[in-house]
C-alpha cells in the first residue's frame, strides 16, 4: 500500500468524528448517513484505497459473485425439522407453521415443566401453539395466567428468560 495513503489513514483513525464527516463529504461528495466513527473510518479507508489502486478486475468481480451465490446454501437444518427428527416424527415439516422470532422458545416437540403450588405444570410446544392439559393456547403467558390466576410473563414463569432454561428438561424433549 502507498506510504502516503497509510499515513493519511492513520491520521484519520485518530481524528475526531467531525473531521471524518468532513473527509467523507470530500471523498464521496455526499452527506454521511452514519454517525458511527468506526463505520465512517472503514468506508473512507475502503474508498480511498479504491481510488488509489483501482476497482476489482472483472475476473475478481465474477469470482466474488460466484462465492456470494454459493453463500445462500443452508448449513444447518431448519429448527422445525430438527425438532421433528428428535421427536421421532415420520413426516418432517417443510416450513414454519407460524413465525416465531423469539429464540428463547424451544422448538416444537419440546415439553416444558414447572412446579407451581404443589402441582406439576407440563406444557407441550407445538408448531403453531402450546398445549396444556389437552387445551391449546396461543402463548405461554396465557398458560401461566391460567395456572396462577394472575397475569404472568410466560417466558419468566417457565424460566426461559436471561438465557436460563430451568423449565426445559424436567420432562425433556420427546
Amino acid at each position: 500500500m502507498n506510504a502516503v495513503l497509510l499515513r493519511e489513514l492513520e491520521n484519520l483513525r485518530r481524528a475526531p468524528i467531525e473531521s471524518l464527516r468532513v473527509k467523507y463529504r470530500e471523498v464521496f461528495a455526499e452527506e454521511p448517513r452514519s454517525k458511527h466513527k468506526e463505520q465512517l473510518f472503514r468506508r473512507l479507508a475502503w474508498r480511498m484505497q479504491t481510488l488509489l489502486q483501482g476497482e476489482l478486475s472483472e475476473r475478481a468481480r465474477r469470482r466474488a459473485d460466484e462465492i456470494a451465490n454459493d453463500a445462500d446454501l443452508r448449513t444447518l437444518p431448519p429448527r422445525e425439522w430438527l425438532a421433528a427428527a428428535l421427536a421421532g416424527v415420520e413426516a418432517v415439516p417443510t416450513g414454519l407453521a407460524r413465525s416465531r422470532h423469539d429464540r428463547r422458545i424451544p422448538v416444537p416437540g419440546t415439553q416444558l415443566s414447572r412446579d407451581y403450588g404443589g402441582k406439576s405444570v407440563v406444557v407441550n410446544i407445538l408448531a403453531d401453539s402450546f398445549e396444556y392439559e389437552g387445551r391449546q393456547y396461543r402463548s405461554l403467558s396465557a398458560i401461566a395466567t391460567e395456572v396462577t390466576g394472575t397475569r404472568w410473563y410466560g417466558l419468566a414463569f417457565f424460566g426461559l428468560t436471561d438465557g436460563r432454561t430451568k423449565g426445559v428438561g424436567h420432562a425433556g424433549t420427546r
